[in-house]
């Protein structure tokens, strides 16, 4: 399928999906969020769910933490037109707060059908919630971030490469450094001949993070995002 067939049955799946009703999320929805970007990606971001931003303009990221996660992957030569952004959820939950198990379930379906479509070559999962999704594993973020995971999503090979999501450098400056880090590796990843940066250290499980506000946004300013 080529990339005008894939846009178009993504633009097909979308006016289906906006009416979906499989969970409570979506009686308090502006409206169901997809993703955005290139259908044709090799790679592709999974964040946890829209925010406020999200739900109003029914984009991903475009909030604060959107912005530097285009500012990431400026710094190694791409731009969010170049990838294909989507969320665990597609429905902002009420006052920003996690996901809940069902909330998941009733929508994982509609990501897998996503990858199925767009076949990257690789998939950066964005903090802890994504990361359990797509692993199928119950490490967090702070364990294996920056390692890359060979996984077979439906019927579609993947690099796996958890990262942990762009607002953790929001409230944690100093996290800045670990996702630049861990994104100076995607291009090697993309193009296997490529030599690789060195892999971050064998993890080590983290000190509690500081208290994050609650309510304050799922992507553009997150509440309890699972960040760490």
């Amino acid at each position: 399928m080529d990339a005008a067939s894939r846009r178009a049955e993504l633009e097909r799946l979308s006016a289906e999906w906006g009416s979906c009703t499989r969970c409570p999320l979506s009686e308090g929805r502006t409206q169901v969020v997809v993703g955005s970007g290139d259908p044709d990606a090799d790679l592709m971001f999974v964040g946890e769910a829209p925010g406020f931003h999200e739900d109003k303009q029914g984009v991903p990221f475009v909030g604060q933490a959107g912005k530097l996660l285009e500012t990431l992957l400026g710094e190694i030569g791409l731009s969010r037109q170049a990838v294909y952004i989507a969320n665990v959820i597609k429905c902002r939950p009420p006052g920003n707060r996690d996901p809940l198990p069902n909330e998941i379930e009733a929508c994982e379906g509609y990501l897998f059908s996503q990858v199925e479509l767009i076949q990257p070559k690789v998939i950066c999962t964005l903090g802890n919630f994504a990361t359990k999704l797509l692993t199928g594993r119950p490490e967090g973020i702070t364990r294996v971030h920056g390692h890359p995971q060979e996984r077979r999503i439906g019927s579609v090979d993947v690099q796996l490469f958890p990262i942990y999501h762009p607002a953790a450098a929001l409230y944690t400056p100093a996290m800045m450094n670990t996702l630049r880090e861990d994104f100076s590796r995607l291009p090697a990843l993309m193009s296997p001949s490529a030599e690789p940066p060195p892999a971050p250290a064998e993890p080590v499980p983290a000190a509690a993070p500081e208290p994050v506000p609650v309510g304050v946004g799922a992507d553009a300013e997150p509440a309890q995002l699972g960040l760490f």
